[in-house]
């Protein structure tokens, strides 16, 4: 039995590419206008957001694989490269936030920005679900 179903894993991936996507046209953007060093800063934020999200949902996957293998037993394993992965995680993204507030390389309003875009995505791909719902349902 799978816990996440096909059509989820599909939004995932759509999740992903979202993410590349509107970071990608955010950098340009800003190129075009507030500088390079903004254009960097949103680059390495939306570059982290993907990874970041990359890597959970392997952990996530990794963990529903193993509730399904180990169920019913009294004391269940989780590896610890499941935990280092998790942790690595959100220890990179403070660390390259906290680096950009106290440096001068790419702003750090850039590298937050960039970091947002996979919130955009998650938006995105939610109007997409709403859109084909809709459209489903008036047929």
């Amino acid at each position: 039995m799978k816990l996440v179903s096909a059509s989820l894993r599909e939004a995932e991936r759509r999740i992903e590419w979202w993410t590349l996507g509107l970071g990608s046209g955010a950098a340009a953007w800003a190129a075009a206008g507030p500088g390079v060093r903004a254009a960097l800063g949103i680059a390495l934020g939306t570059l982290l957001a993907w990874a970041n999200f990359r890597w959970l949902r392997r952990s996530v996957s990794v963990l529903e694989a193993l509730s399904l293998r180990q169920a019913g037993e009294e004391k269940p394993r989780v590896p610890r490269r499941v935990y280092v992965r998790l942790i690595a995680g959100y220890a990179l993204l403070l660390a390259v936030v906290c680096a950009s507030f106290f440096s001068s390389v790419v702003p750090a309003f850039a590298v937050l920005g960039g970091l947002l875009s996979l919130v955009a995505a998650v938006i995105a791909e939610g109007m997409c679900q709403l859109a084909r719902g809709w459209r489903e349902h008036a047929q």
